[in-house]
């Protein structure tokens, strides 16, 4: 399955949760003597410049901000166009030159921490927006950047009528919003990015037509519906004819996706910190997936022995969950956090829990995901969301696509207990609001990557090889989306051999395998799951060595205290010296 989350909003699926800033107990004491005049005036401007970084990244993204809890912000859309695209480039790249002027003289222990995150964020923000050209080459980045309207939707921060008063807004700007994205997108486009908008845009003008008058439905302000039903069908119709304009782009439709190795290598370095070569980083990611190809043979011959390893996947995936995956994924989460209570993994700090429900239509190209409220929320809920099949696959194919319950609870611990849910825990009762707010690929998808094979580690599959297996099949699956990742935009692989690559390594379904081999393309970081849990796994092995006294548990909260930086950053502050070798 697809894993992503969904909060901030940052390239390829992931609207980032946020974790929270340094532990004091972790850290080093600031000298207790007085810096110089200068020095603490640096130390003093230090915080407001952070403060006005946050809200002017709310004014240039207001869906960013609205699903970080700032409802001011309600209704409206980025300004989209070349001109103002430009205008972000400038402001980001001006807001990096001022943050590098707060030198480590002039700042506190934990400010040089926290301006070298904010440097990597703004590193990342550049790579996606001027490197790569993302909003001119990559439909998908505009559904990443606030096309969704699911927190008016789903999320109950306010009366129902003042979400419908919001998503009225946010429906009346969709059309112009529409016709700057096709003012900006260069054709002839990637054949996997049109198959990607196509079913996007198309999904969103169902989900206007079909759900959001019954979403609404219970609103008695007559002039609010009235609005509604001018805004919505001029919306529904923007998005469906740009899913038609997209599909009129299929006959010239190309294979040109490529990063290329530089760029690539540019891509690791801007957003995640790792200077590895790419060389080395193959060899270790194709280490780990032999690693884990053999411990699925082990775990094979203990639940079907003298059996071939497809034939032992195929009977751990027949073992459906009774009632569907939303009904199963629902009975293993009270399961999953008594299991980190009684084994003493990692602080729970909330009574929270997480809804499971289906997908919507218009997202359903991510088959698991969670929607964690922002830091400005209030007791709202998290949801936790399984998209059906594609209706249009065969009967073969969608039954295929459900998972078998061992390969279910390995996405709920990634989604749920102890992955991104709990990272929400954490982060949502930080002191600092930078990183409340701006949390990185590797590090998310990383740790909650991480927790599966933890989890394991501390028992959840004890005497069960067909957990086990479960287990194992969500790791080779992001083993072979690292593999590909380098593969395709870096050696030349083909999509075609990507998706071989998912049935014979991952042991996919066809449908899966498709949506997996195509991600590969429009997300060229999705190595970062296996990179970022290979960093942790690292980075505890050493923390260890260091603290042979302190439990797992202690790593885990101390991991979870530094918010999102590049997993690289978080070395600096958990080991001696400046952290050594990432992998």
């Amino acid at each position: 399955m697809t894993h992503a989350f969904r909060r901030t909003l940052l390239p390829f699926g992931l609207s980032m949760l946020a974790l929270g800033g340094l532990s004091a107990c972790d850290r080093p004491t600031a000298p207790a003597t007085q810096p110089p005049a200068a020095e603490a005036s640096k130390q003093a401007s230090w915080p407001s410049f952070v403060d006005q970084f946050i809200e002017e990244s709310f004014t240039r993204s207001p869906p960013f901000a609205v699903v970080s809890g700032r409802h001011e912000f309600d209704g409206q859309l980025p300004d989209w166009s070349a001109e103002g695209i430009q205008k972000t480039v400038a402001w980001l790249e001006k807001a990096r030159t001022e943050a590098d002027g707060f030198s480590d003289e002039s700042l506190s222990h934990d400010q040089r921490f926290q301006r070298d995150y904010v440097i990597a964020y703004i590193d990342k923000e550049l790579f996606w927006t001027r490197d790569a050209r993302s909003p001119f080459t990559n439909v998908t980045y505009y559904f990443d950047h606030g096309l969704d309207p699911s927190t008016y939707v789903t999320v109950p921060y306010a009366p129902l009528d003042q979400r419908l008063r919001a998503f009225n807004a946010y429906a009346k700007a969709i059309p112009g919003a529409l016709a700057q994205i096709r003012a900006n997108l260069k054709t002839p486009m990637p054949r996997t990015f049109i198959g990607y908008g196509v079913a996007g845009f198309n999904g969103f003008a169902d989900f206007y037509r079909k759900d959001i008058p019954t979403v609404f439905a219970d609103v008695k302000d007559e002039s609010l519906q009235a609005e509604l039903k001018q805004v919505l069908e001029p919306a529904a119709k923007a998005m469906a004819d740009m899913a038609s304009w997209l599909e009129s782009q299929r006959a010239q439709a190309t294979e040109d996706f490529v990063l290329g190795p530089e760029r690539f290598a540019a891509m690791l370095r801007m957003t995640e910190g790792v200077t590895t070569p790419v060389d080395r980083l193959e060899a270790i990611g194709r280490a780990d997936l032999e690693r884990n190809l053999a411990a699925l043979a082990d775990a094979c011959k203990q639940y079907l022995p003298n059996a071939s390893i497809k034939a032992c996947v195929q009977k751990q995936e027949a073992n459906k969950p009774e009632g569907g995956a939303v009904a199963g994924a629902r009975t293993q989460l009270p399961m999953l956090r008594q299991f980190l209570v009684d084994h003493d993994i990692v602080s729970i700090p909330g009574t929270e829990e997480a809804k499971v429900e289906e997908a919507p239509a218009y997202n359903a190209q991510n088959a698991a995901y969670i929607n964690i409220p922002g830091p400005y929320e209030k007791n709202m809920p998290s949801v936790y969301y399984i998209a059906p099949a594609d209706p249009k696959w065969t009967k073969a194919e969608q039954e295929a696509y459900i998972p078998g319950n061992a390969n279910l609870l390995f996405t709920s611990v990634h989604e749920v207990w102890p992955g991104h849910f709990l990272q929400f825990l954490h982060s949502n009762r930080s002191s600092w609001r930078f990183g409340q707010l701006m949390v990185g690929y590797a590090f998310a998808e990383g740790w909650a990557h991480y927790t599966e094979e933890m989890m394991i580690e501390e028992g959840l599959a004890k005497d069960d090889p067909e957990r086990h297996i479960g287990q194992l099949l969500n790791a080779l699956l992001r083993n072979v989306r690292y593999v590909c990742a380098i593969g395709l935009h870096t050696q030349g692989m083909t999509v075609a051999d990507c998706e071989k690559m998912f049935v014979e390594k991952a042991y996919k379904d066809a449908g899966n395998a498709r949506q997996q081999a195509a991600r590969g393309t429009y997300d060229p970081a999705y190595l970062n799951y296996t990179m970022g849990k290979l960093m942790i796994r690292k980075l505890r092995s050493d923390w260890q060595a260091e603290n042979p006294g302190k439990s797992i548990k202690q790593f885990h909260d101390q991991f979870l205290s530094y918010g999102g930086p590049p997993v690289p950053l978080v070395r600096t502050q958990m080991l001696k010296g400046r952290g050594g070798e990432l992998f």
